[in-house]
């Protein structure tokens, strides 16, 4: 199989890697039937010397690659027609930015596999940059608190070498008194934990959280049945009933609003499911939160937070959210909300993340990949397949042609 490592061409763009250049060494080594290729690229976390090193040959043209490994979006101009590829496409939530997208991949006839759906048999996602979107996204909230009260300082997560570095640096801190809120139980949120863990904050359950009134800074994770109720009267929250109709349940998050300072969020958001609180409900005296590390991401209106109304940037993280004008404005403003959307989040972790997603691909796409399992893993991610929609993603049809 002949693999091309492509350069990022998504802006501002990204240096994660989907293989670093020990991990293409070995893997050279262990299949004599790869054939591996890198585009040069000035941006990557991993040189193109360090490819070179690991004896990979750089090459600007792969054309005559079979299959092109990503991370990001491809912009539509660098896609080359009738390949496999893998990236983050975000297209399957029918993200309304990428219909153009999706529509030229589908054109071009390009396979798609998205990692955010290579599952095992179980549904279980087998790759993901997750844990270290919680990390930067925990890491960045706090910052931005600190940025808001000038109670401590704590440089963004980027500044950092590694995550042992931050993790170092957390112990010369004094966290003020303050409340976390964290949402979600996946890698993400699992991610944003360790971070708060590491940094010392308590860990209280949530209705400890909603009570306690002790000093020292503190934080809860909530997992769907402490955010979300059925709509039906006298039913109780079931899960795998939640999962596949979202819509007939509520947000019960509001009193989370009265006394968290901080929200972390890292769920996964599906379109159905309800906000956590409104547009309205962030006008009121009682909402307390006074800043908002959206690790989701998911862009309002169709979001699980109506604030969220762009993706910061790595060199813009924080912007400012007017609840009484519903509108964007600067950072660190009074009676403001202060909003940190970076989607890009584990690119300020960049080689380290960029390891474990290699090591992750290795262990459990490569082999699907080359025929030495077959799961029907290949399938399922296919979200194009032979000029048009895979069997899995028919449920796109709609997004796909509309205008």
């Amino acid at each position: 199989m002949k693999i091309g490592i492509i350069r990022e061409g998504k802006v501002p763009p990204d240096s994660r890697v989907p293989l670093s250049p020990q991990q293409c060494k070995e893997l050279l080594a262990k299949f004599p039937q790869l054939d591996i290729l890198v585009q040069p690229s000035p941006n990557r976390c991993f040189k193109d010397e360090e490819y070179e090193a690991a004896g990979l040959q750089l090459q600007e043209d792969l054309s005559d690659r079979e299959l092109l490994l990503g991370v990001k979006e491809v912009p539509i101009n660098q896609l080359i027609p009738n390949k496999k590829y893998c990236f983050f496409s975000h297209t399957i939530k029918e993200q309304p930015y990428n219909r153009k997208l999706l529509q030229a991949i589908i054109e071009k006839n390009i396979q798609l596999l998205d990692y955010e759906v290579l599952t095992d048999e179980t549904g279980k996602r087998v790759i993901a940059f997750g844990r270290f979107a919680g990390i930067a996204g925990a890491h960045n909230g706090l910052m931005t608190y600190g940025n808001r009260t000038k109670a401590y300082n704590l440089p963004q997560m980027i500044k950092f070498k590694d995550m042992a570095e931050a993790t170092a640096y957390y112990k010369t801190v004094n966290w003020p008194n303050m409340k976390v809120v964290l949402t979600g139980a996946g890698r993400v949120a699992n991610g944003a934990a360790e971070v708060l863990e590491n940094a010392g904050f308590q860990r209280l359950s949530p209705q400890e959280f909603l009570n306690n009134a002790s000093e020292g800074p503190v934080f809860t994770q909530l997992c769907c049945e402490d955010y979300v109720a059925p709509k039906a009267e006298g039913a109780n929250y079931d899960q795998s009933e939640f999962f596949a109709h979202p819509e007939r349940y509520t947000s019960i998050f509001e009193p989370y609003t009265k006394v968290a300072d901080l929200m972390i969020n890292g769920i996964y958001w599906d379109n159905r499911a309800p906000q956590f609180f409104t547009a309205e409900q962030m006008k009121s005296k009682d909402f307390k939160i006074q800043v908002i590390a959206d690790v989701t991401c998911d862009i309002a209106p169709a979001a699980s937070i109506p604030s969220t109304l762009f993706a910061s940037t790595i060199a813009e993280p924080v912007f400012g959210y007017d609840p009484q004008q519903a509108k964007a404005v600067a950072p660190y403003a009074p009676e403001t909300i202060d909003m940190m959307t970076i989607d890009n989040l584990p690119n300020e972790l960049p080689r380290d993340a960029s390891l474990s997603f290699g090591e992750q691909f290795i262990a459990s796409v490569l082999p699907e990949l080359l025929g030495l399992k077959d799961t029907k893993m290949i399938e399922r991610a296919s979200v194009t397949l032979n000029g048009q929609l895979g069997p899995h993603f028919q449920y796109l049809t709609n997004y796909l042609n509309a205008e």
